[in-house]
C-alpha cells in the first residue's frame, strides 16, 4: 500500500518539474483516477490547469450532469460535447483493439484542441499502473496508454499515479479529502460503453447498455461490487407478448477485486437477478434475453472489449 504522506508532496514537486511555467490541460472523466490526478495538478500549478471533461456519447446515464455538479467549484472547468465525432469515428469499426485506439486518437484530438484555446503544452492524465500492465503485455490497450497516437501536440503528458494501483488512488483520495462520491466511485473504463457492447458502436446498443447499467449498479449496490456492469453481446429469439422477436442479448457481470489485476465473479442471490432481468427486458422492448456472466479473470477480462 502506497504511503500517502510522502507521496502527495512527492507527486506534487514531479508535476511542477515536469510542468515549469507552462499551461496544462487535466483530462476529467469524474473517476477516482483523473479526480486525484487534478487535485494534485491543481496543487501544483493552481489556475494554470484547465480541466477538461469531454462528452463522448459513450458515458453512463447522468454522466455529464454529475460530472458538472461535482466539480462546479473549478471555475476553468469546460464541458465538450463531441458525442457526434466519436461515434461518427467509430463507425462501422468492430474490431476491440481498433475500437481502443479510434477512441484514444480521438480523445487526444479533442485534449490538443482545448489546450490551443488554453494556450496549454502539456497534458495530465490519470493513468495508474494496471492500464500500462495491461497494455504493455499486450491483454488491451487502455485508450490513455496503447491507444494514443504515435504523433501528439503535447510538450509532454504527465500522470502523476502511473505507479499506483486502484486502491493506492483510492487512499490517496481520501487523503486528499475528495468526496466520497468520486473517492469510492465504481471503476469505469475510460473508452466507455464502447467496450461495453460487442461489435460496432451504434446509438441503439449504446442506450441499451446504458440503461441496463444502470439498472445494474442500482440492483448490485448492497453486494459492494469492486465492479458491476451490464454488456449487449449479441442477439438472440425471445417472445414479446405474443410475438416472436429478434432483440438483444444483456450479459451482466458484477466482480470482487483488490486492484483490477486479478477479479472473482460474485454469487448474486436468484431474486435479485430476477429482478435485475425484469427490469432491463421490461423497460427496453429491444431487449430479448439477460444472462449472468460467471468468469473470473483470468480466464476473462472484467470488461468485454
Amino acid at each position: 500500500m502506497v504511503d500517502v504522506d510522502p507521496f502527495v508532496p512527492d507527486a506534487i514537486a514531479e508535476i511542477e518539474d515536469e510542468i515549469g511555467d507552462e499551461n496544462a490541460v487535466i483530462a476529467l472523466s469524474g473517476g477516482v483516477d483523473s479526480s486525484v490526478a487534478a487535485a494534485l495538478a491543481y496543487e501544483a500549478i493552481g489556475d494554470r490547469l484547465t480541466p477538461v471533461y469531454v462528452d463522448t456519447g459513450l458515458m453512463r446515464k447522468g454522466e455529464t450532469a454529475q460530472i458538472e455538479e461535482t466539480f462546479d467549484y473549478m471555475e476553468s472547468l469546460r464541458v465538450v460535447d463531441a458525442k457526434d465525432r466519436f461515434l461518427e469515428a467509430l463507425s462501422g469499426v468492430t474490431d476491440p483493439e481498433e475500437k481502443r485506439s479510434v477512441i484514444g486518437e480521438q480523445f487526444i484530438r479533442e485534449f490538443e484542441r482545448e489546450a490551443r484555446d488554453a494556450d496549454a503544452d502539456y497534458l495530465v492524465q490519470g493513468t495508474i499502473y494496471p492500464d500500462r500492465i495491461e497494455s504493455e503485455g499486450g491483454i488491451k490497450s487502455h485508450h490513455n496508454v496503447g491507444g494514443l497516437p504515435d504523433v501528439v501536440d503535447f510538450d509532454g503528458i504527465v500522470e502523476p499515479v502511473r505507479d499506483l494501483y486502484k486502491d493506492e488512488v483510492r487512499e490517496v483520495a481520501r487523503h486528499l479529502g475528495l468526496e466520497e462520491v468520486v473517492a469510492e466511485r465504481m471503476p469505469f473504463p475510460g473508452p466507455g460503453l464502447a467496450v461495453r457492447v460487442i461489435g460496432e458502436v451504434t446509438e441503439e446498443k449504446l442506450e441499451v447498455a446504458r440503461e441496463a447499467c444502470h439498472v445494474v449498479e442500482d440492483e448490485l449496490e448492497e453486494y459492494e461490487p469492486w465492479q458491476a456492469l451490464a454488456a449487449v453481446i449479441g442477439k438472440a429469439t425471445g417472445v414479446k407478448g405474443d410475438n416472436r422477436v429478434h432483440g438483444w442479448v444483456v450479459s451482466v457481470r458484477s466482480v470482487d477485486s483488490r486492484d483490477g489485476m486479478t477479479a472473482r465473479a460474485q454469487e448474486i442471490d436468484w431474486e435479485t437477478l430476477q429482478r435485475i432481468q425484469s427490469r432491463i427486458t421490461g423497460t427496453n422492448e429491444n431487449v430479448a434475453r439477460v444472462v449472468y456472466d460467471v468468469t473470473h479473470k483470468p480466464p476473462a477480462t472484467i470488461e468485454y472489449e
